[in-house]
C-alpha cells in the first residue's frame, strides 16, 4: 500500500512539476472577457434546432471546412489538401485540385477563378485549366502565418481575407487563442496589381469574413475576443473600424452574409468558464497549455450557430447538444430554402431547411 502511494505521490509531482517547467512558446497576454452571456435563457437559450439536420454531398470526406454551393454541388476544401466538388446525394464527387495545404475558405470571382484561402500556402487561385496560382504570401514585409477566409467583392476588384495569426501556423489555433497576442490581421488584396494591403490588424485570431449590403463594410470574426469587427469601407465612416456584436456565447469561427438580410456566424464551440477565469492569470494559463498537450482540450461538443440582422442583433440561435450532434459546426452558408454547414474535423455536410432555422 505505502509503495503504491509513493508512485501516486509520485506522479504528481511529476505532473506538477511538467506544468510549472514545461518549455512552452506561448506567452499569455493577460485579458479580462465580460461574462459569458448565459446558455440557460435569453437570446442564447440552449435549443434543439440542429438536432435534425440532413446528411448531405460525399461521404467519408475529412474536414469539409470551407463550402460553396453552385448548381447544386457543393465545394469544399479537405484535411489533407483537396478540394473536391460533390452532388447533394454524394453520387459524383470530383477533386478539384490539391493545394498541398490546407484549404479553409473559398470565393468564386466573377471572372470564373477559384480564390482559396489555405492555411499554409497563402492566398491562391485555381483557374480553368486547374491550375494553382499563388497570389499572395505577405503583407508589409510579414508572412502569413494562418490564411484562413476570403470574400470577393462585387466587381472583382478586391479579395479581403484574413491571417488568423502571423506568428501561430495552421493546427495552431488553441496556443494562438490562449496566447490572446493580438497578430491577427484583415487583409486586401487588388485583382488588378496584385498588391496586399492591411486594413487591420492587432485582431485576436482573425477568423471568418464577409462583405455587408453594397460592400459598404467587411466584417471579421476575431474568435479569441468573442466578437465581430466590423471595417468600413465607403459612406463617412470609410477606413474606420467598429464592433459589430460583442461578448458571443461562443468562439466565432466562419461568417457569411446572404446577400440581402442576414449574415451568419458558425460558432466552434461553447465559451469555457475556467479559461475566462484564468484570462487574467498569463501563469495560469501558460500551464493550461502545457496539461492541454497531454489531456483533452477543454472543448464542448456542441453544434452551435447564429443568425445576425444587418445592425449585429440575433434573429436565429441554433443548437444541439444532444449526442451524436454534427460539431464543431465552422462554417454556415445560406442557399436557397436551406442552410448548409461545414466543419473543420466532421467527415461530411449537413443542411437545414431555412424555415426551421428562422421559426
Amino acid at each position: 500500500m505505502r509503495a503504491l502511494f509513493r508512485c501516486v505521490l509520485l506522479l504528481i509531482v511529476v505532473f506538477v512539476a511538467f506544468l510549472l517547467l514545461m518549455p512552452s512558446k506561448v506567452e499569455p497576454v493577460a485579458w479580462t472577457p465580460a461574462a459569458a452571456p448565459s446558455l440557460a435563457s435569453g437570446v442564447y437559450a440552449d435549443n434543439q434546432r440542429l438536432k435534425d439536420v440532413e446528411r448531405i454531398g460525399s461521404s467519408d470526406i475529412d474536414g469539409p471546412e470551407a463550402l460553396l454551393l453552385e448548381n447544386d454541388l457543393l465545394i469544399t476544401g479537405l484535411h489533407d489538401g483537396r478540394v473536391i466538388r460533390s452532388s447533394l446525394d454524394g453520387n459524383v464527387r470530383t477533386v478539384l485540385t490539391d493545394t498541398g495545404g490546407r484549404p479553409l475558405g473559398l470565393a468564386r470571382h466573377p471572372n470564373g477563378l477559384l480564390v482559396i484561402a489555405d492555411g499554409v500556402k497563402g492566398l491562391l487561385s485555381l483557374d480553368a485549366q486547374g491550375r494553382v496560382i499563388p497570389l499572395t504570401t505577405e503583407a508589409n514585409g510579414v508572412p502569413f502565418g494562418f490564411t484562413d477566409d476570403v470574400v470577393i467583392d462585387k466587381p472583382g476588384h478586391y479579395a479581403y481575407f484574413s491571417d488568423a495569426s502571423s506568428r501561430w501556423g495552421y493546427g495552431k489555433d488553441g496556443e494562438a487563442i490562449m496566447e490572446h497576442g493580438g497578430d491577427g490581421r484583415l487583409l486586401r488584396y487588388d485583382f488588378q496589381t496584385g498588391k496586399t494591403t492591411l486594413l487591420l490588424d492587432k485582431l485576436e485570431f482573425a477568423n471568418g469574413v464577409t462583405l455587408g449590403p453594397d460592400d459598404a463594410f467587411v466584417l471579421v470574426n476575431e474568435t479569441g475576443a468573442y466578437r465581430i469587427t466590423r471595417y468600413w469601407l465607403s459612406g463617412p465612416k470609410a477606413g474606420t473600424h467598429d464592433v459589430f456584436i460583442d461578448n458571443l456565447p461562443g468562439l466565432p469561427d466562419n461568417l457569411a452574409f446572404n446577400g440581402r438580410d442576414r449574415f451568419w456566424v458558425a460558432l466552434y464551440a461553447p465559451r469555457n468558464k475556467l479559461l475566462d477565469a484564468t484570462a487574467p492569470h498569463p501563469f495560469v494559463r501558460k500551464m493550461i497549455v502545457r496539461a492541454m498537450m497531454v489531456l483533452p482540450k477543454p472543448v464542448e461538443k456542441r453544434a452551435f450557430a447564429l443568425g445576425l440582422d444587418l445592425d449585429g442583433k440575433v434573429i436565429a440561435n441554433l443548437q444541439d447538444a444532444g449526442s451524436g450532434n454534427y460539431s464543431p459546426i465552422t462554417t454556415v452558408r445560406e442557399y436557397g430554402d436551406w442552410l448548409y454547414f461545414g466543419s473543420l474535423t466532421a467527415r461530411h455536410m449537413v443542411r437545414l431547411p431555412l424555415s426551421k432555422a428562422l421559426n
